[in-house]
């Protein structure tokens, strides 16, 4: 229920925009603008609106490290904010256009959606497996029309890089030790430690990974390493565990006196790319979700989900009736006792008789 009036409120946030940032290499080489929508989707599903020019790296680098490292250097180390100079990216938001699908794809000006059948891929882009595995990918969405089983049905993290164009609600918090950019969608949290250096004690991975960054000016720069392997978003490529990214974040105002998030990011994967790959992504505020009163809210589906993946591999789900049904408004261990009931709201027996 409340996917449903977030995704609504959402699609009335979307706002249009261009924008550049500091730190950038080449200022004229052009970036695809992302695809529109099929007039045909749902209209709660906006179209995506133009967005700002690539702003490809300096040079080429062959890690992250060498590329954070030289910003850093060219930055002299970065700015040290206080609490009252770092910039406050006040407000809700939420995603918008971008430029990821083309690095994979080849969309033509007319293309309806990014995630169309039929679209050839790019081929030398991904590695021999990886480009194997998404020509299989891409295979079951032009027979079946969409793919068939997303890990987020299991309640799995979306992670990096899909964070930058998960839907629904983001907010930022910029301090001068830490930035916080907070997903309403499976409560994932980025933490960036502002001139730090990367710190693993754990000896792993994680969905978001581990972040570092500086800030030069009102550019946020940031390195993040150590990501479990995910997807750039359904339907679109794998990443391996060796994923990292090197982001710039800079906050511009749009023509019509809104205001955009834009960042430029480069992707690194040494066992999925055969080359690091730059890209553009965009996030706007939305001053409607305020006034609805949409408020960030724990996000929880392992008890209420009622989606799996059945023995053909397609996405399925529990009716009621089937002794696997979970009913959605999740009830306790204890539901004999009036008033268990998770989702009080709509459940007539929450009062005590």
């Amino acid at each position: 229920m409340r996917t449903a009036r977030l995704m609504a409120a959402c699609a009335a946030g979307l706002a249009l925009g261009l924008g550049a940032a500091p730190l950038a290499g080449a200022q004229d080489a052009p970036a695809p603008e992302a695809p529109a929508l099929d007039a045909s989707a749902p209209a709660r599903l906006p179209a995506f609106p133009p967005v700002p020019p690539l702003e490809p790296p300096p040079q080429d680098f062959g890690t992250a490290e060498a590329h954070y490292l030289f910003l850093r250097e060219a930055a002299n180390g970065g700015v040290a904010h206080t609490i009252e100079t770092v910039p406050q990216w006040t407000g809700l938001w939420t995603s918008g256009g971008n430029t990821m699908a083309g690095l994979f794809l080849e969309i033509p000006d007319d293309a309806p959606a990014w995630r169309t059948t039929g679209l050839p891929i790019r081929e030398g882009v991904l590695t021999p497996p990886y480009e194997a595995q998404f020509r299989a990918r891409r295979a079951e969405m032009d027979e079946y029309g969409e793919q068939r089983y997303d890990r987020l049905t299991n309640c799995e993290y979306p992670g990096v890089p899909r964070w930058l164009w998960e839907p629904y609600v983001k907010e930022y918090v910029n301090l001068p030790h830490q930035s916080w950019m907070m997903n309403d969608m499976m409560n994932e949290t980025r933490r960036i430690y502002i001139g730090a250096e990367h710190v693993n004690i754990e000896g792993g991975h994680s969905a978001t990974g581990d972040s570092i960054g500086f800030w030069y000016g009102d550019t946020l720069v940031i390195w993040t390493k150590w990501v479990n392997p995910a997807d750039y978003v359904r339907g679109m490529p794998l990443t391996s565990n060796q994923f990292e990214m090197v982001e710039r974040w800079r906050e511009r105002a749009t023509d019509d006196g809104g205001r955009q998030l834009v960042t430029q990011v480069t992707f690194y994967d040494p066992l999925a790319l055969e080359r690091p790959l730059s890209a553009v992504y965009t996030h706007n505020v939305s001053p409607q979700l305020q006034e609805a009163g949409v408020r960030i809210r724990n996000w929880e589906c392992a008890t209420s989900s009622n989606s799996y993946k059945d023995e053909d591999g397609n996405t399925q789900f529990y009716l009621p009736g089937d002794p696997e049904y979970k009913d959605p408004r999740a009830f306790t261990d204890f539901p004999e006792l009036p008033g268990q009931s998770l989702d009080p709201l709509f459940d007539p027996t929450a009062a005590a008789p």
